[in-house]
């Protein structure tokens, strides 16, 4: 069993593409769907007409954004990234297919969430180049429930 655990700093979510990012405090995930209220939940993200997979919860790591702020300058707040989860003290890149827990809800990393262009101008910064290969983690939700602030982020095996 991998040695690491990770805790959820924030979670975040938008009605529909491009709309400001709300906090919340807890979120319900549905397995196949995505998270209540957010716009890939309702299939009105702006990517929700291109095929891929990972759009129902996408996850990035407190410590990237700061790594950003400090190497490239960038003054991004905790829900400017536009990730669903903000996670800390896990390494998120090592989840690509892999099954994991957050709190009681199980995910399956798909594929790394790369910055885009939309998301720089979205943030009016250099994003791209500031969060390649460090802009989260996009997942599929195995089985739902409810996502808190605080909760525990750790292998499936320890679930």
């Amino acid at each position: 069993m991998p040695d690491w655990s990770g805790q959820v700093v924030g979670i975040f979510i938008s009605p529909k593409g491009g709309d400001a990012m709300s906090s919340l405090d807890e979120v319900r995930a549905v397995q196949g769907r995505g998270l209540e209220g957010d716009r890939y939940f309702e299939r009105v993200g702006t990517y929700s007409d291109r095929p891929g997979t990972g759009r129902e919860v996408t996850l990035i790591e407190s410590e990237a954004v700061e790594a950003a702020g400090r190497d490239y300058g960038l003054r991004l707040g905790p829900g400017d990234p536009r990730r669903n989860v903000i996670t800390a003290g896990v390494s998120l890149n090592h989840l690509v297919d892999q099954e994991f827990m957050v709190g009681e809800v199980r995910l399956r990393g798909m594929r790394l969430c790369e910055p885009c262009d939309h998301l720089a101008e979205l943030t009016g910064q250099p994003v791209v180049k500031a969060l390649i290969h460090r802009g989260g983690l996009r997942a599929e939700i195995v089985s739902g429930g409810i996502i808190r602030v605080g909760d525990p982020v750790l292998p499936a095996s320890a679930g």
